[in-house]
């Protein structure tokens, strides 16, 4: 039988689990069981521990309901299950492949069995042939058509469930890379307005920026002396992830320390503050609009 899960896959499998609603024990097992069709199922020997270890860590909690526990996922193990995207949706094709395997031993499983079981009533039938009219050579032929037949249907159904798994997985492996290209178009794309809007600012942020970026004037100088917001190099040592969320905030720090800093070195009135706050305002409120779903 082929390994379902890795070591320590199972542990990410349940913060999923728990991340999508709260959940008592068995049912953790028994949508363990949905999920590969039927061809699985954990023991509660192996799933209340891990359950236990994760709760001892502070990744899930747990109400008593009726004399069982329900277990729901904390902000930590949330944050633990962001961190582990990327290995969370390796996870998801590594089970729908695991479900093919399964299914392709069962298949081997029955076809062996039901050659043993066909070699078992030719043994009979030699045995029994100066008798073609006894009762335990009728019942013989009997159980040998019958076993013929499930053993038809059983590899039927591991076949199906094997080519079903196997698109299953084309599908999810399609979908996957399109996901990760979608979230790095949106992340360079927010990252150009931004460039593009503090190219346009003047005042406090055109000081600021052309201080930064070398020029000390009011507005960015022609020719930077080094890359900045409104410069195209600017944070090109930030390599995309396989979280665009957290590539994003890693922008924003990167824009939040490089104003921060100029402003320090330049000082800052209370009239730049007030023109600062306005642009600042009119960015977020662009990115907030281009992060929301269908814009």
């Amino acid at each position: 039988m082929p390994p379902v899960f890795a070591h320590g896959r199972l542990r990410l499998y349940l913060l999923k689990l728990l991340d999508e609603a709260p959940r008592h024990g068995y049912e953790v097992i028994r949508l363990l069981e949905e999920r590969f069709q039927g061809l699985y199922a954990p023991s509660a020997g192996t799933v209340y521990p891990r359950l236990a270890k994760l709760e001892a860590e502070g990744l899930v909690t747990y109400a008593s309901e009726g004399g069982r526990k329900v277990y729901s996922i904390t902000e930590a193990g949330r944050a633990e299950l962001a961190d582990r995207g990327g290995e969370l949706a390796d996870l998801e094709l590594e089970i729908r492949d695991s479900v093919s395997e399964l299914a392709a031993e069962i298949r081997d499983d029955v076809r062996g069995a039901a050659g043993d079981l066909r070699r078992e009533m030719l043994a009979a039938a030699n045995a029994s042939a100066t008798h073609p009219e006894d009762e335990s050579w009728k019942a013989a032929k009997e159980e040998l058509r019958k076993a013929r037949q499930e053993w038809k249907e059983q590899a039927r159904r591991a076949k199906d469930e094997s080519r079903r798994a196997r698109e299953e997985a084309q599908q999810a492996r399609r979908q996957a890379k399109e996901a990760q290209e979608r979230a790095r178009e949106e992340v360079q794309r927010i990252a150009a307005q931004l460039q593009e809007q503090l190219g346009r600012t003047g005042g406090v942020f055109g000081s600021l920026a052309g201080a930064w970026l070398g020029g000390g004037g009011s507005a960015a100088p022609e020719t930077p002396t080094a890359p900045g917001p409104s410069g195209s190099a600017w944070a090109d040592d930030l390599a995309p992830g396989p979280d665009p969320a957290r590539d994003l905030d890693r922008l924003l720090d990167r824009f939040r320390d490089d104003i921060r800093d100029a402003a320090r070195d330049h000082g800052v009135t209370p009239a730049q503050l007030a023109e600062a706050r306005a642009h600042l305002a009119a960015a977020a409120a662009r990115i907030e609009a281009g992060l929301r779903p269908g814009a």
